[in-house]
């Protein structure tokens, strides 16, 4: 099959929510199992991360990535199969099973994701989140992968990290425990919030379905690339 043609089938899913066994090869996209063998062996050879590094440095070089700040925050996915990385969600979940999807983003464009199981505590995913985000190129000097300050919530909140973000010569802004509302940090906190509901968009990634958490990464990281190849598309 065309990698083109495997494509396309990999985007009907993701888009529309369908089972791989029921892509309708009518519209030209081929068998559902060849579009899925070819979707786990682009994530596994790098082709999405080669991909939003490409794109971040195109948004860099047009000078529309924030360094100043990034906003980190997650959301839970309910678990259809059970398999790695879905744990038992906490009580706001009332116990079902979920995973966690992480986000960090810029004033604009999604920086890294990462999944999780549903019984993981957000703050723990705080550092491997950051390291996930890419050496971004584009402009002259050395390639740029941390912001100046990260923005996050109460959920955040712990002296460990925010030591370890200030070795890594980032500023921690981050909601205190216990204070009442009105922080202010909604202001700039939206923008994580806003691709979060993007992700959702994407109706293959509202329900976990897949078993194996590669394929629900894989599924992730397409959506990612699809979200900031839509802001290079606005430079043009």
């Amino acid at each position: 099959m065309p990698d083109r043609q495997a494509l396309c089938g990999i985007l009907f899913v993701l888009h529309t929510g369908i089972q791989w066994e029921y892509l309708p090869p009518e519209l030209g996209f081929g068998s559902g199992m060849t579009c899925w063998r070819r979707l786990a062996a682009w994530n596994e050879a790098g082709v999405w991360d080669r991909l939003h590094q490409l794109l971040l440095n195109e948004l860099r070089s047009k000078n529309r990535l924030d360094w100043d700040r990034a906003v980190i925050d997650s959301s839970h996915v309910r678990v259809a199969r059970r398999g790695p990385e879905a744990g038992r969600a906490r009580s706001t979940e009332r116990g079902r099973a979920a995973s966690i999807t992480s986000s960090s983003t810029d004033s604009a464009s999604p920086l890294a994701v990462s999944l999780t199981g549903g019984n993981r505590n957000d703050v723990t995913q705080l550092e491997p989140l950051l390291a996930k985000v890419p050496a971004v190129a584009g402009r002259v000097g050395r390639p740029r992968r941390r912001p100046d300050a990260l923005l996050a919530d109460r959920g955040y909140d712990h002296d460990k990290y925010s030591r370890l973000l200030r070795q890594r010569g980032i500023r921690p802004v981050i909601a205190k425990r216990g204070e009442p509302h009105g922080t202010g940090l909604g202001t700039f906190r939206y923008v994580v919030e806003r691709t979060i509901a993007w992700l959702h968009g994407f109706r293959r990634l509202r329900i976990r379905w897949e078993r194996r958490d590669d394929t629900h990464k894989a599924f992730l990281g397409l959506a990612v690339r699809l979200i900031t190849h839509r802001h290079v598309q606005r430079l043009c």
